[in-house]
């Protein structure tokens, strides 16, 4: 099979979510098939270095345009010059035209359930690109041979909203990296001092989204703040001090000194911030998968998470499940898993087995039968019929 991956993003230098998992899934896939040939149709960027190229995967660097031209035009002309038999789109979207079978990744569908998940900090190209999204994704779901989601949950939200595609509907899970299993610990005090990390400190990872719940979680932290005797800060990754202050009144100002804030944090660093953290923070509204749930859990710290969405699912009976529209429930959490150490061991070896049910080759080799079972139906049948 000549398989065609999108990864028009998995150059870029700062990688979220999406550009993670089709990275993940194309590294996994270079260890265990050599028979296939890959192509990865990418745009030039910065952070080239996680790809070697291999006998049969190959990197397609196309030329660089807007999102929405460069995948509906510049991809599928790709795909026909390189004789591509099957196209996997690992991002939500797709072209709405293109010659051979295609399996999209549908992350999730939030952008097609209401616009509340919108940041009020989004940018034009942002809300072009929800427009885009919202405009595309239900014209390429039935063209679509597969349809993959990364959680049960997910799955049945979108054959809720679209109960025509229940079988073509396949769960493949995340997974975490392999910073996560072999961090790099000969760094840790430089990394400890490169981002000015308190001796204690709880870990908030996520970004402007309203789904990240940051004013819950802030307000929950405020609550645990006035009651501790111990108060101790709160580091916050991928957050500014500008967007965070927009959230707060002049009645919590006095706890802004306990707000740290140290920026967008490389895959290749931030097992150490785990790792030193006293309790990770993830009481988010909506999520597909959660892959920092899995992160933290490889690094031995404490979960506190959301008990809607796929959380549980992800999490199981590992982390502290608090309701994430209610800020003294997300108070209480922090407290116990601050202050109950049997709790803390529980959760820390819980979250130990938990992820190894997760792994980055069974989501590769869960891949290659959907394309092999694909090229089966669409590719032999038809020469069968040929003849």
């Amino acid at each position: 099979m000549r398989i065609g991956i999108e990864g028009q993003r998995l150059f870029r230098k700062e990688k979220h979510g999406m550009d993670i998992v089709a990275m993940e899934i194309i590294k996994a896939l270079q260890l265990i098939d050599s028979e296939n040939e890959y192509f990865i149709f990418v745009k030039d960027g910065e952070d080239d270095e996680w790809f070697e190229p291999t006998k049969n995967f190959h990197i397609i660097r196309l030329k660089k345009h807007s999102y929405h031209i460069w995948e509906q035009f510049i991809l599928p002309n790709a795909v026909h010059k390189h004789k591509i038999d099957i196209l996997h789109c690992t991002s939500n979207t797709a072209p709405m035209f293109v010659n051979v079978p295609l399996v999209l990744t549908l992350h999730d569908i939030i952008y097609l359930e209401n616009f509340k998940f919108i940041s009020y900090k989004s940018t034009v190209y942002q809300l072009i690109g929800n427009f885009y999204r919202r405009w595309v994704v239900p014209r390429i779901l039935n063209t679509s041979e597969i349809i993959v989601t990364v959680s049960n949950t997910e799955k049945s939200t979108i054959i809720q909203k679209y109960p025509e595609l229940a079988d073509k509907v396949k769960v493949v899970y995340n997974s975490y990296g392999e910073f996560f299993k072999y961090p790099p610990l000969q760094k840790e005090s430089e990394i400890i001092a490169k981002y000015n990390l308190p001796e204690k400190y709880i870990f908030c990872l996520g970004n402007q989204s309203p789904k990240k719940n940051l004013s819950n979680i802030l307000k929950g932290y405020f609550l645990y703040l006035e009651k501790a005797e111990e108060k101790i800060p709160m580091v916050l990754a991928d957050h500014s001090p500008g967007d965070i202050f927009l959230l707060l009144n002049s009645a919590s100002s006095k706890y802004r000194p306990y707000l740290r804030f140290i920026g967008y944090v490389g895959n290749n660093e931030i097992p150490i911030i785990y790792k030193n953290s006293e309790l990770f923070l993830y009481p988010s509204i909506r999520e597909s998968f959660g892959i920092p749930l899995l992160e933290a859990m490889a690094m031995k710290t404490p979960v506190l998470t959301s008990n809607i969405s796929c959380m549980p699912e992800i999490a199981g009976r590992s982390a502290f499940l608090a309701n994430p529209f209610d800020p003294q429930s997300i108070a209480n959490g922090i407290e116990a898993l601050l202050t109950n150490q049997k709790l803390r061991n529980t959760l820390i070896e819980r979250g130990l087995q938990r992820i190894k049910i997760f792994s980055w080759e069974n989501s590769a080799k869960q891949m290659i039968e959907i394309y092999t079972n694909i090229f089966q139906r669409k590719y032999t049948a038809k020469n069968k019929k040929g003849h």
